[in-house]
């Protein structure tokens, strides 16, 4: 008796270094993923590159950002190798600065002007940066739990991968808005930025991914002027607040 063989999922790569190998290639593709960090921890920038990484594969992207002031965010990336202007001119990338109320209210539309970005320019990439300024406007657990449910819902019908940012320290555990979004969101790859003897140092971690056996260690990474590079061997100088 034939036994049924498992459908290949398509994989979406990154083109960070070395950070695919961790999970069998890329993103899984049309998934919804979610980036945790601190302040200065690099989820931003990390943001910004999984869209280059479609971008130079002549994908089109869409960058939502609720904080960054273009100017001041494209001068940002350009001191870390990212030319982001470029890839604008270029029809690659469509950047919108959003107000949080204004997601509320497109989700209230049903899609609204981003979703119609989305369709019409064919959208493959996503990054809405942060989804911790959306979820404020929520008073409320269940309202946050329900109206990122909408969001991501809604995110899922683009046929796009999207990655969303959230302003968080992760070893700062509250009772708050990110414990609901782990059970929506695809996968969760963690941000560490702490002090290790006498200076800080940046970790990654990929916590969760959905039908992927991804590596569960801790990894070093740098941010050079040339973007990210995570280690090619799992950290040996973990701090133990991390552990």
């Amino acid at each position: 008796m034939k036994t049924k063989k498992s459908k290949i999922k398509e994989r979406v790569p990154t083109g960070i270094t070395n950070f695919d190998k961790l999970i069998k290639g890329g993103f899984e593709k049309n998934s919804t993923n979610l980036v945790v960090g601190g302040a200065g921890s690099g989820k931003t920038i990390f943001a910004a590159e999984f869209l280059v990484g479609g971008m130079k594969r002549g994908e089109k992207c869409l960058y939502i950002t609720f904080e960054e002031k273009k100017p001041e965010f494209y001068q940002n990336m350009l001191e870390v190798g990212i030319n982001l202007a470029e890839y604008e001119k270029n029809g690659l990338l469509v950047f919108l600065e959003y107000s949080p109320l204004k997601v509320k209210t497109m989700l209230e539309e049903g899609g609204g002007i981003i979703e119609t970005i989305v369709l019409e320019k064919k959208i493959s990439r996503i990054v809405i940066d942060s989804i911790t300024s959306f979820s404020l406007l929520f008073k409320d657990k269940l309202s946050q739990r329900e109206a990122s449910l909408s969001l991501f819902n809604m995110i899922s019908k683009w046929n796009a991968t999207s990655l969303l940012t959230l302003e968080e320290d992760p070893l700062i555990r509250q009772e708050n808005i990110s414990k609901d979004l782990e059970f929506e969101t695809d996968s969760i790859v963690v941000f560490y930025y702490v002090r290790n003897k006498n200076e800080r140092q940046r970790y990654i971690e990929v916590k969760k991914m959905r039908g992927t056996r991804h590596s569960k260690k801790i990894y070093n990474f740098e941010i050079t002027e040339k973007g990210i590079t995570i280690g090619k061997k799992p950290a040996s100088n973990i701090p133990k607040e991390i552990l």
